[in-house]
Order: structure tokens, then sequence, then C-alpha cells
């Protein structure tokens, strides 16, 4: 029996995750419509907050919120086209409704890619990119792998240092302007330092390893199962089903000069649920995994 994760999803083939991720946010980039945009967001911002918990709620209330708002009012303080004239700026440009629809519509966008990717963040580890792609890309593989992985690692470290210093009294929320700037520097130097000797280890270490070099084989723990192998069936039926609904016109939605999009009826809104029931996978398979678990802590057959 294996040991339950905390994200099902997770457990899944390299290929699967990134597969999925890939998807979903190329579809969240190309897709205008509103109702793929709503979707993308509600289901990404789900997601986060099964991952991540409240540091998801935070993250999009101190941080999503206030950018998705600002992205909305950018739009029509600068883009003045649109056929529908609400009233006039100071400035004596329209303010148009298809502007704020399309600001709106910006923001969504923006804000759903921005979690995707903290999702993804979550899941695809360095060692799975690595994985992925060390064989076709090695030196660029490792460097992408070192840059995802440098913020968080940054981020732990720099609370370390910062503890360390406070302990000898050299803390940057006390004592004058010009020492707190020199306590904060002295920080600074010491995060830049450490940055560069762990770079320098890191590729040490991987090159002592034989890594990039042909013929070099590796131990990997990810072995493609079925689970995994329907979890592809399922992600290539998605993918190619919204993309042919895309090249169709099922998707059709434009902002200028008026709002006007394709009609609902039974075709593209069966897009609309593939697309729905793509972006719901890892909750899905998370549900699942769930319900099993539960099941056998009852002692019942899974």
């Amino acid at each position: 029996m294996q040991m339950q994760n905390k994200d099902a999803f997770s457990g899944c083939h390299p290929i699967i995750n990134f597969l999925y991720f890939g998807l979903v946010l190329v579809f969240t980039m190309f897709f205008m419509h509103p109702v793929y945009l709503a979707v993308s967001l509600v289901t990404a911002v789900t997601y986060s907050i099964y991952l991540r918990g409240r540091k998801a709620v935070r993250f999009s209330l101190l941080f999503m919120l206030p950018m998705l708002l600002l992205a909305a009012l950018i739009n029509p303080a600068f883009n003045h086209e649109g056929a529908t004239i609400l009233t006039y700026l100071p400035s004596d440009n329209p303010l148009t409704l298809e502007s704020i629809i399309y600001g709106i519509a910006a923001a969504v966008m923006l804000a759903s890619v921005v979690i995707w990717f903290t999702c993804y963040n979550e899941v695809m580890t360095s060692d799975k990119f690595v994985y992925l792609f060390g064989r076709i890309i090695p030196a660029l593989s490792l460097v992408l792998s070192m840059t995802l992985r440098f913020v968080p690692r940054f981020t732990s470290q720099i609370k370390v240092v910062s503890e360390a210093q406070r302990c000898i009294g050299r803390d940057v929320s006390e004592g004058s302007l010009i020492q707190r700037a020199k306590n904060g520097l002295t920080i600074l130097s010491i995060m830049i330092t450490w940055s560069l000797e762990n770079a320098i280890e890191t590729a040490d270490s991987m090159k002592s390893r034989g890594y990039g070099l042909p013929g070099r084989t590796a131990f990997s723990i990810y072995r493609f199962n079925s689970r995994d192998k329907n979890a592809l069936l399922w992600l290539l039926f998605c993918g190619g089903y919204i993309i042919s609904g895309w090249l169709a016109g099922g998707m059709y939605w434009r902002y200028y000069p008026t709002l006007k999009g394709v009609l609902l009826s039974p075709f593209p809104i069966s897009f609309m649920v593939v697309y729905f029931a793509l972006c719901l996978t890892p909750i899905i398979l998370n549900q699942q995994e769930d319900w099993a678990w539960a099941r056998l802590g009852k002692g019942e057959d899974v």
C-alpha cells in the first residue's frame, strides 16, 4: 500500500503534470471568452487553496485582488475603443463599456495565469523538470530548475539570516535609519554570497555526477502506470476536443467594436463542459483519492 499524498495529482507521472499545466496555461492565455476566463480563474483558485491552504487565500487577497483591480482600471483609462460610450473622461476621451469589460477580462486572464503558475511550482518540482528535460536539454533544464526553486529557497534562507542577525543586535527594524540601512545591506550581501556559492556548488555537484554526459544512466522513482495512462488519454481527449472547437469557431468572442460571441447552443456548450472538466482534473483525482482512503479507513474494499 502506497503512502497517501496530500495532492494525488502530484503523485502522477511528471509527463501528466507537465501536459496538464501546459494545456491550462495555453488555453487561459489564448481563450478570451468570458466563460472560459471565469472557469479558469475559479478552478485555479480552488486548486491553489487545495494545495496551499491559507497561504493561497492570503496571496489572492493581498496580491492578486489588487493586481486584478489595477489591471481592470488601466485599460479603460488608456483604451477608448468601443461603440457604447458611457461618459467622457476629464481628458475628453470617451469611456466605453467595451474597454471596461475587456480590461476586466484581461485582468482575470492575468490573475488566472499567475495562480496557475503558483500551482505549477507546487506540483512540478525541480526533480520532475530535470527528469523530463535532462536528457534533451541538460544545461537549460538545470538552469531552469535552479531558477524555479531559487525564490522559495531564497525566501527561506533570508529568514534564517535575518533571525541570526537579530540575535547579534543587527536587526533591520531597530536603530536609526542609517543603522537599519547598514544592517539591511549586510543581510543582502550575505544573501548574494550565499546565492552565488549555492549555484557554484550545485553546478559542481551535477558535473561530478556526470550530468549531461552522453550515455549516462540515471535512477528514477517515476513509473508510468495504468492510472497515468488513463490520465494521459483523458488529457489528450480534452486537449484535442477543445482545440477542434477553437478551430471550428466554437469559442469565438470579440470585445471591439461591440461585444459579440458565439451563440449558446449544444455545440459550444460541449466545449465549455469539457474545458471545465479539464481544469477540474486534479481536484477530481484528489477527491477520488480522498474517498478511497476514507473507505480504507472504514475497512471497505476500494
